[in-house]
Parts: C-alpha cells; structure tokens; sequence
C-alpha cells in the first residue's frame, strides 16, 4: 500500500518542531529551561471572562452543539470592537463569522476559496499557516518580501506579470509574525488599490493588533474605503485578552469570502463550545484594562530583553509591535545558522528560541524570540546566553 499521501509529500518536517522536542526532553530531565519559543502568553485571561465561562458551563442546556458561524451576540460583539477600535462598521450577520482561531480560520479560508494549482502570494519568512494552509488545500506559493519597502511592490508587480496562472490571492501579516514589522494605513490604501486593479483577493491576519509600543496604534485594512470589495481580515482573542488556549478568532470582511468560509465551515465544525463563546463575548463587551496592561507588560519585557541581551554581547532591535523579537544570529555565529544555533542555545544556555529558517527561507540568519517570560527570567535568560557566547569567543559589554 503506497504510504506516499499527496498532501504529506507536500509538507516537509516541521523545523521548529525538532527544537521543541528537544525542550521537551530537558525539561523531562530535569533541566531549567528558559522557554522563548512558542507564543504562548504566560498570564491568564480576565477573571470576568473565566467567571461567565463557569457561569454558563454550569447551566444544563449549554452543552449541546454550538452555530458554526458563531452565535450572534458573540458576532455583534466583534463588530462593536471594530466600530471602536478602527471606527469600521460591519454586518455582524453577513461579514463576520467566529473562528476556532485564527489558525482555523485560514485554513478552512483556503479549503473553501482555493483550486488546486492556484498562485498565492505569500510573505516569507512567514508563520507557517500563511503558506501551508494554502499548500494543503493545493495551491503553489509565490514568496514575496515581509518587509513593506519598495522592493514589496516590485516584488508584487513581478509576480503579476510572470506568473501562470495569475495569483489569485495576497496574504498579509502586521504586525508580522515573525518579524514584528508593521505597516501604516497608507500601505493598505495602496494595497487595496494594487488589488482592485489586478482582481487579487487579500488576506489579512491581524493577530497582535493591541500589542503595539511607543503609541503607535496598529491600523486594520477594513479602515480604507472599499477594503471590503477584496479583502478579508482574520484576528484572535489569543494574545489580545491571554485567551490562547481557548481557541476563539473571528474572521470579518468581503462578504463572499465570509458566505464561503461560513459555509465550509459548516461541513467541518459545529462551532466552539457555548460557553467559552458567552465569555467570549464578556470579554470582547467588559472592561478592556487587560489590553492595556498586556500591552505595558510586553512592552517592560521588550525594554529589558533589549537591554540585558545587549549586555551579554547579543544586540538584538527592539521590535515596534507584537510578542516577538527577531534577532539576528551574532555576527562571529552566523554560518552556523539558525537551527543549529537554537539547538545550542537551549542545550548550552537552556534558552529556548525559534529558527528563522522555520519561517521560510528567508527566515535563515534569524531567531524569532518570544516575550513570553517575565523580566527576572528574561535577566536570567541573559546571563546564560552571555556565558554561551563567552565560550564560543563572542565578547560581551560588561554586565
């Protein structure tokens, strides 16, 4: 029996995964490990919004299935969140549909819209569900820069007229992940323009929209006048109310791409659990202090991970927005590249971090290093980095 399944062959092993099965294995032999790795945000979600979760999983008759596309007061409350946040009005029956994440989200998107052969433009390096979700459901990906500079647009005009077929849809990230770029709203008025003109879907993932630094709020796509006639925009409770084990994500925009996620989805899921849509919606219609104070917390640990990185000899940019630092390998480690370089961080300095090249090709040179410790770990994480780097001949400023 042939063991070769098509969309297997289509996915290589998962770069990032071997690093984090030899976390794993440290941490089951009983070493310290300082884990900057994966995403997942260390502190827990507003005590309002566990309390309705509780409130409503206590009731009987909450425990049947769910509405794939949401419920309703669930709906309404993402639209009033973009009528505050962005100032866009949306049809909470025919522009917005809840995700089990923004992961999903995409995927199902890609299920429902994609052709087998289909040409999408993807950035890269990218988090991996921008490019295989939509390898899984049998497109071919085009690479396009991460970085919104004038090489972008070339890029895109390029892929425009040298591509058979066209591409059929643009994916975007800001603040990316991994690279913690971020755009402003003239970037998406030209790209809502670019796409109209060559009838090019775009999908936008907007999973860190609060967690932005120094009072630069980040913009959404919906906010450019006839964004909706091309794009779709996807964002996630995860990182904004510390709700990433919930699975709970919304996807809001052109309303064919909404009717053809909503009705994959339909075949596929019969929505989250009811509860954690009541407390869901607690959460989106409550007191929102925790964005702010998510966002000062990522904002502290940027601050001293810049700082105390940079005294054990690693200078690493400090990012403008989400949870992430891209980091450049030292210069004097480079050639080592960058899972090599992850793999000895963690058995040498028990730092765990995330290999660019894990993010695409383009990735290789870079860790994506997540804030997900606080400050007194971050400090510690520096001092076992600085006698790393001391033993692989790498000076350091004085600590």
């Amino acid at each position: 029996m042939n063991d070769q399944f098509y969309r297997m062959k289509r996915m290589p092993p998962y770069v990032i995964a071997e690093v984090n099965a030899m976390r794993h294995a440290a941490r089951l032999a009983g070493q310290d490990i300082i884990d900057l790795g994966m995403g997942n945000p260390d502190q827990p979600p507003p005590q309002h919004v566990i309390d309705k979760l509780c409130e409503v999983a206590a009731k009987p008759d909450a425990h049947g299935y769910s509405q794939s596309k949401g419920i309703p007061g669930l709906r309404r409350a993402q639209a009033g969140y973009y009528a505050r946040r962005f100032g866009v009005e949306l049809d909470p029956d025919s522009e917005v549909v809840v995700t089990m994440g923004s992961k999903e989200g995409l995927s199902s998107l890609a299920t429902a819209i994609i052709a087998p052969g289909d040409v999408v433009l993807a950035p890269n390096p990218s988090y991996p569900i921008h490019t295989f979700g939509f390898i899984i459901a049998g497109a071919t990906i085009r690479s396009v820069p991460t970085t919104p500079d004038e090489h972008y647009w070339e890029s895109l005009e390029r892929a425009m007229n040298f591509t058979v077929p066209r591409p059929s849809v643009l994916v975007v990230s800001y603040p990316s992940n991994p690279t913690s770029e971020i755009v402003d709203l003239a970037f998406y008025e030209r790209l809502v323009a670019w796409a109209k003109e060559n009838q090019v879907w775009v999908v936008s993932d907007l999973a860190y929209s609060e967690l932005y630094f120094d009072g630069n709020p980040t913009p959404s796509i919906m906010q450019v006048p006839g964004a909706k006639d091309v794009a779709i925009e996807f964002t996630s409770m995860s990182k904004t109310y510390s709700m990433a084990g919930w699975r709970m994500g919304f996807a809001v925009g052109n309303k064919q791409l909404i009717a053809a996620l909503t009705r994959v989805k339909s075949y596929l899921d019969y929505g989250a659990f009811t509860p954690i849509q009541a407390a869901a919606c607690a959460a989106l219609n409550g007191p929102q202090d925790i964005i702010d104070t998510n966002r000062e917390l990522y904002h502290k640990r940027r601050d001293v991970m810049v700082e105390a990185f940079g005294r054990a000899g690693w200078d690493i940019p400090a990012p403008p927005a989400s949870m992430f630092a891209w980091a450049p390998l030292p210069p004097a480690l480079k050639s080592m590249g960058s899972l090599e370089f992850s793999k000895q961080l963690l058995t040498e300095a028990q730092v765990a971090v995330a290999p660019g090249v894990g993010y695409g090709e383009n990735g290789e040179g870079y860790v994506r290093i997540a804030m997900v410790e606080n400050e007194q770990r971050l400090r510690q994480a520096a001092r076992n980095i600085k006698r790393y780097l001391q033993s692989k001949g790498v000076n350091s400023s004085a600590a």
